[in-house]
């Protein structure tokens, strides 16, 4: 089922809206492509599962396997360095329509890919925080994992920026990945505490179409999917891969709900166990999201379990601390850092902080 014209102009509308003030470059190419009828077209005669970011991941991986076209000088994450300018759309255009079927062959093969390396700074401290509670060691559990990157967040430096120029520093002082994170406070919130160590002894993934990036093919895809003018995040992404082709992860290739019971079996019994998601809750059917809490409560009864999730509140944390609106992603779009131990009683669950789509800041809560 295809969306057709009409609908394709409107969501590239839409996405040029979004990518205002983060990405000239696809605001400019997301406008000019929603007034035109052969580019649009592309989008419209996709799959319905197609969107715009999709198309601007495909031109991404076209022009990453033809680097010396004219296009590359205004993607960053080539190395090109020129600006917006009146010959940016004529260029691309042109590129993309020469490159027609195998867009086209793209769009319905492909599905956007992300696997954020900054977001380990915002999960960090909660997944820091139900480890001091653990007393030692834990095992860590990431559902929704991708290609596995977070699951490498105790081998990350961490820099946390304070309000007066304070700073928070975290992890090895030797480390193939360093990330860097604004912190502000809410009225009330003092600075959380951050080891200089965080003791991961066993890690899972789980992912229903895990990302194996050792394969450079994976990998040129996933940082496609990263917008070309944000050549930061490209070269972490690739820095952490490399860093994780010493040590790689387990990923099983199966959903929240039907692999976690397999994900648990596969670390020691010994261990408390941290259940990280981030940005995953609100692409989980809601039936599937319901039978996955419902499991993590009932281990957690038998075995000490964490939640660490970053999510929006409405997918996250309202699930085990309902009545706080003024945390709704609808608000103001920032997700929600939450921590949540079950315990015999229920959940014990805690706001620890409001986050940004990438990981750069962080406003943390009052307790």
């Amino acid at each position: 089922m295809t969306i057709g014209l009409a609908e394709a102009k409107r969501q590239l509308t839409d996405f040029a809206g979004s990518a205002a003030g983060e990405s000239p470059l696809y605001e400019h190419l997301a406008s000019k492509a929603a007034g035109d009828d052969e580019v649009a077209g592309l989008l419209a005669a996709a799959p319905g599962g197609a969107s715009p970011a999709l198309l601007f991941a495909v031109a991404h991986r076209l022009i990453q396997a033809d680097p010396i076209h004219p296009l590359s000088r205004y993607y960053p994450s080539l190395g090109g360095f020129d600006g917006v300018d009146g010959q940016t759309w004529p260029v691309f255009r042109e590129f993309l329509l020469a490159h027609a079927d195998d867009a086209a062959g793209m769009l319905a093969s492909k599905s956007l890919a992300n696997n954020e390396v900054r977001r380990a700074a915002s999960a960090f401290p909660g997944v820091a925080m139900a480890a001091k509670q653990a007393g030692g060691k834990i095992a860590l559990i990431e559902v929704g994992t991708a290609g596995g990157l977070l699951l490498g967040m105790d081998k990350f430096a961490y820099r946390y920026q304070c309000d007066g120029g304070e700073q928070l520093v975290a992890g090895p002082a030797k480390a193939a990945v360093g990330l860097h994170c604004a912190l502000d406070l809410a009225p009330g919130a003092v600075l959380p505490k951050l080891p200089k160590k965080l003791a991961v002894a066993a890690r899972v993934g789980l992912d229903p179409a895990p990302l194996d990036l050792s394969d450079e093919d994976e990998l040129a895809w996933l940082e496609a999917c990263v917008w070309a003018d944000q050549p930061d995040r490209v070269r972490l992404l690739r820095a952490a891969a490399l860093a994780q082709r010493k040590s790689p992860p387990e990923i099983i290739a199966a959903g929240a709900a039907g692999g976690f019971g397999e994900a648990v079996s596969r670390v020691p019994a010994d261990l408390p166990l941290v259940v990280l998601t981030s940005r995953t809750m609100g692409h989980i059917p809601d039936a599937e999201r319901a039978e996955f809490l419902s499991s993590m409560a009932a281990l957690g009864e038998s075995r000490p379990l964490w939640w660490v999730m970053d999510e929006t509140y409405e997918h996250g944390l309202s699930a085990v601390l309902p009545g706080r609106d003024e945390l709704a992603f609808a608000r103001d779009g920032l997700t929600t850092l939450g921590l949540a131990r079950r315990t015999a009683d229920g959940w014990d669950a805690l706001a620890l902080a409001r986050t940004t789509r990438y990981g750069a800041r962080m406003t943390w809560l009052a307790a």
